[in-house]
């Protein structure tokens, strides 16, 4: 298994859409694991309204028991938001940066960073090393995160902003471009209403219904309490793992060293949770506890 804090490159398999998309880049760098399932690309202005964030966490976490994965682009503001939501409600992330991997990341968009690869989602760029951003990657950016998506959601933007380049090129592939409408003398609404009166992308009224609207079937986790009341009781050391990794990704190797386990006792657990329903590995390396309390 890769380690998260290792850079990868690949030219061929690229993930989620992005090798069918019209975007396709000829190599993709990253960091983490990525992650598979349908994306939906989440931007907006870097400079949202008092309740943006608020905006953000309740329409991806209607994204939760999906198998959606959140794609942004680290930036402050919306994008931010977006993220932050999907590791809070164990939805796996991807961050695509118009830098290279190497390249200095500072304060909160730093440790975010570490979170996102932390909780097995991944960080990617097509460039390489320590290349440093200029205003032409983040339009290269931006079709790499419409490339990655099924659709695209734009949160908040002015009249004039990156996201709406985001959605543009969302539009160029023929995909679905959603908007949230917002008061009408609200300056980060001016860009999302702008869409939407023009036809060019469909309205997004409650976000707690984004999930329906992007056709999304949500399909809960095995819950402990279900199992309790049909006389499934898990051992303790099984609830005490399933508490402590909730909603996120784990390798093996994270699991023993955060529980400092004898192996055939953390094989035992792990076996105990997939046969509960609490958890799910396709490779019996990455562990994603996806279950409800």
């Amino acid at each position: 298994m890769k380690d998260r804090n290792t850079i990868a490159c690949i030219t061929d398999h690229f993930p989620l859409l992005l090798g069918s998309s019209i975007y396709r880049p000829n190599r993709l760098f990253f960091k983490g694991n990525l992650p598979e399932g349908i994306g939906v690309a989440m931007v907006g202005t870097r400079r949202p309204s008092s309740n943006g964030r608020e905006l953000c966490r309740r329409l991806v976490k209607s994204l939760k028991g999906s198998k959606a994965v959140v794609v942004s682009g680290l930036a402050q503001g919306i994008d931010f938001y977006c993220h932050e939501a999907a590791l809070d409600f164990g939805i796996p992330t991807i961050a695509v940066l118009a830098q290279g991997l190497e390249a200095s990341i500072q304060g909160s968009r730093k440790v975010l960073a570490a979170r996102i690869l932390e909780a097995g989602g991944a960080i990617v760029s097509e460039y390489e090393g320590d290349f440093a951003s200029f205003k032409g990657c983040f339009v290269a950016r931006n079709k790499i995160i419409s490339g990655l998506s099924k659709c695209t959601v734009i949160v908040q933007s002015k009249v004039k902003g990156g996201a709406l380049l985001t959605g543009e090129f969302t539009r160029q592939e023929g995909k679905p471009l959603y908007a949230c409408p917002g008061d009408f003398d609200s300056e980060v609404a001016g860009g999302t209403n702008q869409l939407l009166d023009q036809g060019l992308a469909s309205p997004v009224f409650v976000p707690e219904n984004l999930y329906k609207i992007l056709g999304l079937p949500r399909t809960q986790g095995q819950s402990i309490t279900r199992l309790e009341t049909v006389g499934c009781n898990l051992t303790q050391g099984a609830k005490n793992l399933f508490f402590k990794f909730r909603g996120f990704r784990k390798t093996f190797t994270e699991i023993q060293s955060t529980m400092t386990l004898p192996t055939p006792q953390l094989l035992a657990i792990l076996t105990e949770l997939e046969i509960a329903g609490l958890a799910q590995s396709s490779d019996n390396f990455q562990f994603y506890f996806n279950g409800e309390p």
